[in-house]
């Protein structure tokens, strides 16, 4: 019996009903999947899970739900319309687009306009010719109203992250239900992004939902509530039957940490253990 991959299982989940290819009648549409009988029902137990774990469980944690499309000057003024970016590169030959990591380790941290070393061949047609790295915003636009194309005024964007709808609204939060540091906002929700490599199955998808806690500390008290909610994690996860073992725990090195990020750990699972 040949080793799993991730096909088998994208073809286990069709096959009983947990996810369907979205628009598939039409031909499909890249990266979009629709939850199933079984899918929806999973992906709604996990959630309710997660939000009594986290808000009801807690005396400490206030819940939230704030609007997809924010006003425009919230990205502006966070930093996501100048850095919510990903560099590409594309090849002068058969045209096709890539990340520069995606095509080499060794271009990972590539700066705009520095040139890709020659050798890196394209995976689509073999040649080695590239344009110099270019940064593409990848947050969803749309335009609000009955008002011209071109009209800035209109433009907003489709929340590429829950985080920001809680910050705008802290001040909310702690006046009504008259918080004191420390305590967290939790919001469950959809966010878009307009991943340029979207693929792996459910994994990476250009609409997707976010399980967000921002927890406000005060000054100096950031680290150790940062590791306290790590373990606190973990501890959940097995809490819903995901086995230790197959939790990896990944630091991010500080080069490719988001622009607002002082420390972020991925916990990534292991799907196939015996590898």
């Amino acid at each position: 019996m040949p080793a799993p991959n991730i096909e088998t299982i994208v073809s286990l989940a069709k096959r009983r009903g947990f996810v369907f290819p979205s628009s598939e009648i039409y031909g499909g549409l890249g990266s979009a999947w629709d939850y199933g009988p079984l899918g929806v029902e999973l992906s709604n137990n996990v959630k309710q899970a997660w939000w009594r774990w986290m808000v009801y469980e807690r005396d400490d944690v206030e819940g939230l739900d704030s609007s997809l499309i924010l006003h425009r000057l919230v990205w502006k003024y966070s930093g996501h319309e100048e850095t919510f970016n990903d560099l590409l590169v594309d090849c002068r030959k058969c045209k096709s687009r890539f990340r520069p990591d995606k095509l080499s380790e060794e271009l990972t941290g590539l700066s705009p306009g520095q040139p890709v070393p020659s050798g890196i061949v394209c995976p689509t047609c073999g040649e080695s010719d590239w344009t110099e790295p270019r940064p593409f915003n990848t947050m969803l636009q749309t335009r609000l109203g009955a008002v011209a194309e071109d009209d800035p005024t209109a433009l907003a964007y489709l929340r590429p992250e829950t985080a920001q709808g809680i910050f705008i609204n802290f001040q909310n939060v702690q006046t009504t239900m008259r918080r004191k540091l420390p305590f967290g906002i939790a919001q469950l929700g959809k966010a878009f992004r307009n991943e340029v490599t979207p693929g792996n199955f459910i994994l990476r998808t250009r609409e997707f939902e976010q399980m967000e806690l921002e927890y406000f500390v005060k000054p100096g008290e950031d680290e150790e509530a940062f590791q306290a909610w790590v373990d606190a994690y973990v501890d959940w996860y097995e809490r819903l039957g995901i086995s230790r073992e197959n939790l990896l725990l990944y630091d991010v090195p500080k080069e490719e940490l988001a622009h607002y990020s002082k420390r972020t750990v991925d916990i990534h699972y292991r799907f196939f253990p015996e590898r």
